[in-house]
């Protein structure tokens, strides 16, 4: 049973990331510290220093060789579903399209597991479930936040693409005409599918060359390799080495919240996104998020504990990350830093709910 301690201990991780937030707005609204330029600035900070240093120290510190293979099996199966019901979901919205989809699964999918999850599940389910909670942290960084990025690089690229006069000349020749032999119709088409595979082409060597250069995409692969370097022949980082990545990344979370203060402070309203949006947010995160990790890991054979802690986790509110990578590419920020701000305070209730639910 979670006692009033317990629940102490997961007030003292929440309350500081508010300070955080409260403190840049306003440092922004009141104060006029910063300027918009200096809150992009801070955002991109976050995004390109903070993050992927707190990515290489979550992945060093995880022992990649005892992973539970049916948690990670249902974490990826989550993630599909999820995929699959927001790519229906936009054909029945007045808001469709990819970054609808990325937008829907920062929401749902990416939980805030690091700060919040680990006390509040340690606390419900022990020492095992800080563990299985610890490896989901790991997932994230090494595959779901670089999904993430390739999805936010691929509609940007997609994005910028030009129609260019002979691709324009490639759509007449696709439609066919119906005085034109059924021979010449297919072949105008397969000479019209060449400019297509080109500008895909481009458009993924664009995302690739955008993504090799990014250092989250360095910092968790080394991270894995050192990982696996440190737990099979029980190595350290020499103390200096880490200590220079401690004092960057201990700091990445405030420093997210921090940027989110400044974002809130350039918009009108607390809940930027609006009421309705919101509304959708929430139900996402806690309702759509839980019920699909439910079907996955039911089908995949958890049990017990391990099935309790991966529902539980599914509903934390959502991750602070995430809102970082959409400030940086500017898709739907809104929506995220509502996820964030009202998440996080009906958080620990949802959960207890959810705890209660599991027990009967």
């Amino acid at each position: 049973m979670i006692s009033l301690r317990d629940v102490y201990h997961v007030v003292t991780a929440t309350v500081p990331l508010y300070v955080a937030m409260i403190l840049a707005y306003v440092s922004v609204r009141w104060w006029k510290i910063f300027t918009p330029d200096q809150c992009s600035g801070i955002n991109k900070f976050v995004a390109k220093f903070s993050i992927p240093l707190l990515s290489f120290q979550i992945l060093s510190d995880n022992n990649p060789y005892k992973m539970n293979l049916r948690l990670i099996l249902s974490d990826f199966l989550q993630k599909l579903l999820a995929f699959v019901a927001l790519t229906v979901m936009t054909r029945f919205t007045s808001k469709g399209g990819l970054d609808f989809v990325i937008t829907g699964l920062s929401v749902s999918i990416l939980p805030n597991t690091l700060i919040l999850g680990i006390p509040l599940l340690k606390a419900m389910y022990g020492e095992q479930a800080a563990v299985l909670l610890s490896q989901i942290v790991v997932l994230q960084s090494l595959i779901w936040y670089n999904l993430l990025l390739f999805l936010y690089e691929f509609n940007a690229a997609k994005s910028a693409a030009s129609v260019s006069p002979s691709s324009e000349a490639t759509e007449d020749m696709e439609a066919p005409q119906e005085s034109q032999p059924k021979e010449e119709v297919e072949e105008a088409r397969n000479r019209s599918s060449s400019p297509r595979k080109i500008k895909t082409m481009l458009i993924l060597l664009t995302v690739g060359r955008k993504l090799i250069g990014n250092p989250n995409t360095h910092a968790t692969i080394i991270g894995l390799v050192w990982a696996c370097i440190k737990f099979r022949w029980k190595v350290e980082l020499p103390a200096i080495v880490d200590q220079s990545i401690t004092v960057l990344s201990s700091g990445g979370l405030g420093m997210a919240m921090f940027s989110l203060g400044l974002f809130m402070a350039s918009r009108s309203s607390i809940i930027a996104c609006g009421t309705r949006m919101g509304v959708l947010a929430m139900g996402l995160k806690f309702i759509g998020g839980p019920f699909l990790m439910a079907a996955a890991s039911l089908a995949i054979g958890l049990r017990g504990t391990q099935l309790r802690v991966a529902i539980v986790q599914a509903a934390l509110p959502q991750g602070i990350v995430p809102f970082v990578f959409a400030k940086e590419y500017n898709i739907y920020p809104d929506i995220l830093s509502t996820g964030v701000i009202f998440g996080m305070l009906i958080a620990l209730p949802i959960a207890l709910v959810y705890f209660f639910m599991l027990a009967l």
